[in-house]
């Protein structure tokens, strides 16, 4: 989802960090108007952190790079690779416990069983050749090792169409085609979750007409001011407002993320 800055700002750049502007291919820390894109992602990776701990941790594909450096809280080494030289550039000046590498994702730049895990949070869907990278993270992994990956859930993310809504993203997943590329990979599964609004969000979707998500959306559409209310509520969501629930708890196909979690044999 692109987002518009409520203060006029058409790069959408946070203040104080001009080198990396938000142009909706990644979500930003700092800015009231991406706050709840940004809580939704923080979530997973404070979730899933403690299975980095101790560990050596490739992030492929780390954007802003608040992530990595969450995990580099806990792991041994945290490399990250991204794509983009302007990320690049921002996570080695900004977050300096993160070991920042320009690099593809289908030809990852590290050797043979290099890590302990490897974190893909909301990147796959980005990717042209998801096989290739599924290929590549088994490569890199150490026996044993695990793969983490978090994606929008293409049934409630793009409901109802071929392609994707977000023009950045290339291909999305559901969580039974999650599995199935995964499982193809040579993977074995550990676990599939689903990312889900708690009950703060839910009080937030019936005061903004039944989404929270839509009325955000309807405005960065429209380029509309936003309503005081609206970014109010967007400003105060926090990560403790998502709930991250097992497959076998909850409706997957519900979800608005899935965090699937697999083993290299």
């Amino acid at each position: 989802m692109k987002s518009t800055n409520p203060a006029g700002d058409p790069t959408g750049t946070p203040p104080g960090d001009a080198a990396l502007p938000l142009t909706g291919e990644r979500t930003i820390p700092g800015l009231d108007i991406e706050n709840y894109w940004f809580r939704r992602h923080e979530v997973v990776y404070q979730h899933l952190a403690p299975r980095c701990r101790g560990r050596d941790v490739l992030e492929a594909g780390f954007g802003e790079g608040y992530g990595a450096d969450l995990i580099a809280g806990v792991a041994r080494r945290v490399i990250g690779v991204d794509y983009d030289d302007s990320a690049v550039a921002h996570v080695r000046a900004r977050y300096p416990r993160v070991e920042a590498v320009q690099g593809n994702l289908a030809e990852l730049p590290l050797p043979d069983a290099a890590v302990d895990v490897v974190v893909n949070f909301q990147v796959i869907e980005h990717l042209w050749d998801q096989a290739q990278f599924i290929a590549e993270c088994a490569r890199v992994l150490r026996p044993g090792g695990l793969l983490m990956v978090s994606t929008p859930n293409r049934i409630t993310f793009s409901p109802g169409r071929d392609t994707p809504i977000n023009p950045f993203h290339t291909r999305e997943l559901n969580a039974a085609e999650l599995t199935e590329l995964l499982l193809e990979g040579g993977f074995v599964m550990d676990g599939m979750y689903g990312v889900f609004h708690g009950p703060a969000l839910a009080a937030m979707d019936a005061r903004h007409g039944g989404s929270i998500i839509d009325a955000q959306i309807a405005r960065a559409v429209a380029d509309a001011p936003w309503p005081p209310e609206l970014l109010a509520d967007v400003a105060g969501v926090t990560s403790d407002d998502f709930d991250i629930l097992n497959a076998a708890d909850r409706d997957i196909d519900e979800s608005l993320d899935l965090v699937a979690i697999a083993v290299r044999p």
